[in-house]
């Protein structure tokens, strides 16, 4: 960002820490009204930068978080000396998210939106049967796995990195398609995607292998088809300390494992 500061809005988790970090930061800078911030500043871990960013997604105003959790991946250290110029310098990215749109069992629709991933998980004891098409092309006939997974490039250094999938660069337009623990075909690993395609899954055997479809925090249960892709009519707006911004980030986590 090139512009002054003027004013920012705290949100915080509802943990004692970042309660407390609001109040002092609050004391030391003013909380301005949501509607009239320059930033908002969000502090807490990373599944409440993610819970910070569906609610000013498509708003403009850009979220800069400072760790107050656990591992912080998504968050700046916490300091709280000089915090207009460090909003002022910091490294603007915006950010896609993933469209979700499940039908159940039922036949409803459920549409969802994810920053880090949609993801598909068996239901029950016994693995799901599914059959993956990109652009409506058939590519994978029968997946027998344990679920799988589409990721952004933010949320690649997520559950998509446990279950062994690539790491992407912020600015890549690239979406990891990734199984989780695949049987058959055993040795698949999964595949990048241009950001542009849509992947469709359909359940086979849905109700003797129920699964269940979850975008970040929005779960569908016993789900029959999921349609999988990028939305260009919602952005989020993240923002990184200039010494320490996401490309910095992503590279050194492809040095870490």
């Amino acid at each position: 960002m090139s512009r002054p500061i003027q004013s920012i809005t705290f949100v915080a988790s509802e943990s004692p820490a970042a309660q407390e970090a609001a109040h002092r930061l609050s004391a030391l800078y003013g909380n301005d009204r949501e509607d009239n911030a320059d930033v908002v500043v969000a502090l807490g871990g990373d599944g409440f930068m993610l819970q910070t960013l569906h609610r000013f997604m498509g708003s403009g105003t850009p979220i800069y978080g400072m760790n107050k959790g656990t591992i912080g991946f998504l968050m700046n250290d916490y300091r709280e000396d000089g915090l207009k110029e460090r909003l002022a310098a910091a490294i603007e990215n915006a950010i896609h998210p993933l469209a979700m749109t499940a039908v159940d069992a039922a036949g409803t629709v459920h549409k969802a939106l994810a920053i880090n991933e949609v993801a598909i998980f068996r239901q029950s004891y016994q693995a799901a049967r599914l059959q993956i098409s990109i652009d409506g092309k058939v590519r994978l006939d029968e997946l027998v796995c344990d679920g799988v997974m589409v990721a952004t490039p933010i949320g690649s250094t997520a559950y998509n990195l446990s279950a062994q999938g690539p790491i992407i660069p912020v600015d890549a337009p690239l979406l990891a398609l990734t199984p989780v623990s695949p049987f058959r075909p055993r040795r698949w690993r999964g595949a990048l995607l241009p950001n542009h395609q849509t992947v469709e899954i359909v359940v086979l055997e849905p109700e003797k292998r129920p699964v269940n479809a979850v975008a970040d925090a929005t779960e569908v249960k016993s789900v029959h088809r999921i349609t999988i892709s990028e939305s260009l009519n919602d952005t989020g707006l993240i923002l990184f300390d200039h010494d320490h911004s996401w490309d910095e980030r992503i590279l050194a986590e492809q040095f870490r494992y």
